[in-house]
């Protein structure tokens, strides 16, 4: 056994660490602490996060890119309700991710967070229609009393206008395309007024021109319907297009790409980028393999500070 890789006790106590969880404001949508997911599987523990630390904010669009394996699909089930961490903070509009009951997580995926799956088929019923199976989680959810019918077919009404597929409400899923599916599954997903919006790949099954359809899809729930939105995503078109795209690796938040639109002086926009390594709250960065690589920098490096900046150098010293 490696006795230089941390145990799950080592990985709990760093987690639950003397520090106090940083203070969110009333505007954060998902907030993610020193977050840890460890599987155990026949004695061998699997460490799919480790001291993740992630904010969104309320009303942002968000795409979480990385590598198999690099537990990004692990954070979406985990802020899905679909699987719990083992230690650190995770909260969701409001919900304590580690403190709920069965039946309080039951209630949270049914009425704080929205989830589209990549496999178009699991988002729906096969033997509904479409507006069947975007009134359906509102019947779950248990509404009853005089004119909770009338209410919900308004809802439906109002999420297949928004989403441009009134002309879809009688069919069933076997009778639209993938690209029909993925809206109907989006629709399903806010028909409950979701605060925020999670999906695992929802244009994997797709071509590119449905795939830019879909996430216009996901941009109008975000600009019209006034929801938080993070998609997992391997699609460049998808990670290219959002205010804000950030990379997982090995467990921890590694870096982000912020966008914003600039106007030069003749009045024309584009869009400016800028990718940011991150800094968790034990001061560890992930530098990315790129500037690693190209500065043959490996095991260890040189840190000197400077009045206004750290500097980072290959480390030429003999061991």
């Amino acid at each position: 056994m490696n006795t230089d890789q941390p145990t799950y006790e080592d990985l709990r106590r760093e987690a639950l660490a003397a520090a106090e969880p940083r203070t969110r404001g009333a505007e954060t949508a998902i907030a993610c602490d020193r977050l840890v997911r460890i599987f155990s599987t026949a004695g061998v523990e699997v460490q799919a996060l480790q001291g993740l630390e992630l904010t969104v904010t309320q009303g942002d669009l968000v795409a979480l890119v990385g590598a198999s394996g690099s537990g990004k699909s692990t954070l979406l089930n985990i802020l899905a309700g679909l699987d719990v961490p083992t230690a650190g903070t995770a909260t969701v509009g409001g919900y304590d991710l580690l403190e709920m009951s069965s039946k309080e997580r039951l209630r949270y995926r049914r009425e704080a967070v929205g989830f589209v799956w990549q496999q178009t088929a699991r988002n729906l019923m096969p033997f509904l229609t479409a507006a069947q199976n975007i009134a359906l989680p509102m019947q779950l959810k248990g509404r009853a009393g005089r004119g909770a019918k009338a209410q919900r077919a308004q809802r439906v009404a109002q999420l297949l206008e928004a989403l441009e597929i009134g002309d879809l409400a009688g069919r069933r899923p076997v009778e639209l395309s993938g690209g029909q599916q993925q809206r109907v599954a989006i629709a399903v997903a806010m028909a409950n007024d979701p605060k925020v919006l999670l999906a695992d790949e929802p244009t994997g099954e797709l071509d590119s021109e449905t795939g830019a359809a879909i996430f216009e899809a996901f941009r109008t729930v975000n600009r019209e319907l006034g929801a938080t939105v993070v998609i997992v995503t391997h699609d460049p078109l998808v990670a290219g297009e959002v205010r804000r795209t950030v990379a997982i690796r090995d467990g921890r938040t590694s870096s982000e790409v912020l966008r914003r639109t600039v106007t030069d002086e003749h009045g024309e926009e584009s869009v400016s980028e800028r990718e940011y390594v991150m800094l968790d709250r034990t001061g560890r960065v992930q530098l990315p393999h790129k500037f690693l690589e190209a500065l043959g920098m490996e095991h260890r490096v040189a840190v000197d500070l400077a009045s206004d900046h750290i500097e980072v150098r290959r480390d030429d010293v003999e061991s």
